[in-house]
């Protein structure tokens, strides 16, 4: 049996609290079973030296994993990050900067913090779900202070886990089902279906056509489901 009963094409519990950071220019906690993480945005008059004087802005993000967001202690990345978190940085980025033309935003940044409070696998797909509404949300603060003219058009964004558990696709895998997944993918899409990217990998045996077909299909149930949050 699946975590929290669930069929295999259903999501965990989700849901969402905004202003958790109220000094923030937006900020949103999404909970996703047991997976929660915070996406603070912070607002920035510059852009970076590619983008000046273009009359473009710039969205990026950055990843990172408290201490106790796991079983055992996450070691701090005082160092420098991993290659595994700038992947992921990376990847919230792209699929950030899908969301709104980058030349309706002026010449500012919107950086985006997607800190993981507690790891229970689909850290990165849930932290680009819930940036993609905190950007939203800062946009709104900008038009509200009178630094936009106009609230631009927003393009909803969401992302889930698929893979094959156990030989069935399983919709949005928590760290059990991801650890023995024999395959396990990523997709994030945007409201009318459209693919921003895809990471998938087999890991004992090569999947099928067949098999990649039913796990985007699910992704895309889930994206629905997902997406539901912008009319809230």
């Amino acid at each position: 049996m699946r975590s929290n009963n669930r069929a295999n094409n259903e999501i965990r519990p989700l849901s969402i609290e905004y202003d958790f950071q109220p000094q923030a220019a937006a900020s949103v906690l999404i909970r996703m079973g047991n997976t929660h993480v915070l996406c603070g945005v912070s607002v920035e008059e510059s852009v970076p030296p590619f983008l000046k004087d273009t009359g473009k802005g710039w969205i990026t993000a950055e990843y990172a994993m408290l201490p106790c967001a796991t079983n055992s202690r996450f070691r701090r990345e005082v160092n420098g990050r991993s290659g595994r978190t700038y992947e992921i940085q990376r990847l919230i980025g792209r699929s950030l900067r899908m969301v709104v033309g980058l030349d309706l935003i002026g010449e500012r940044t919107l950086r985006v913090d997607c800190d993981v409070l507690n790891a229970d696998g689909g850290t990165r797909t849930a932290s680009i779900t819930g940036a993609a509404l905190a950007i939203r949300k800062a946009l709104q603060g900008l038009v509200a202070q009178g630094k936009l003219a106009a609230m631009p058009v927003v393009l909803p964004v969401a992302a889930i886990s698929v893979g094959i558990v156990n030989g069935a696709p399983c919709l949005d895998l928590d760290y059990q089902e991801d650890s023995s997944a024999e395959v396990d993918a990523n997709f994030v899409m945007t409201g009318d279906g459209r693919i921003i990217e895809v990471q998938g990998s087999a890991e004992g045996s090569p999947f099928k056509p067949e098999e990649f077909d039913a796990m985007m299909k699910l992704a895309r149930q889930g994206i629905d489901q997902l997406l539901e949050l912008w009319e809230k």
